[in-house]
């Protein structure tokens, strides 16, 4: 796990441009509705998504064998569920996600209007889950809704049906 003293998590100048990004911003907003007891409540958005910053180190020191850590279960799903939720905000459809894994940490995610899937991402290395820099979380998740919303696009008539 990373702290807030590591160069790779903490916000430079630059870097603050990146927690006023839709997809960041959707992220911040579903961890901070998972705190049911108030323990962030205190704590900076760059404090709160340090849990999605694993450095190569980090990542070369994680063993492929073996289940999936419960922390990078939850920076997965909650990852995906900003997808999802960032997807809903700019189709204004309701998108539904399915995310299946193996003990191996192979898996795929779907998410799908009624009659049209929207995105499908193949899951690899489950067990090192994360990235290198909040810059790259937010690039990578700004993508997956581009990407899902053009689809919407393309195909309005179906994703509406």
């Amino acid at each position: 796990m990373t702290t807030l003293s590591d160069p790779a998590v903490t916000p430079t100048v630059n870097d603050d441009k990146i927690f006023g990004t839709p997809f960041i911003k959707c992220l911040v907003r579903l961890i901070r509705a998972e705190d049911l007891y108030g323990l962030w409540r205190d704590k900076c958005d760059a404090e709160l998504l340090a849990n999605f910053t694993v450095t190569y180190e980090q990542r070369r020191a994680i063993p492929i064998i073996g289940d999936p850590d419960p922390l990078v279960l939850w920076r997965l799903n909650t990852f995906y569920a900003a997808v999802g939720m960032a997807i809903e905000e700019r189709s204004e459809l309701l998108v539904s996600r399915t995310m299946e894994l193996s003990q191996e940490g192979f898996g795929r995610v779907l998410f799908t209007t009624k009659r049209l899937v929207l995105l499908s991402t193949t899951l690899r290395n489950v067990h090192r889950f994360g990235f290198n820099t909040l810059r790259k979380c937010a690039k990578t998740g700004t993508k997956l809704v581009s990407d899902a919303v053009a689809v919407v696009d393309a195909y309005p008539d179906v994703a509406r049906a």
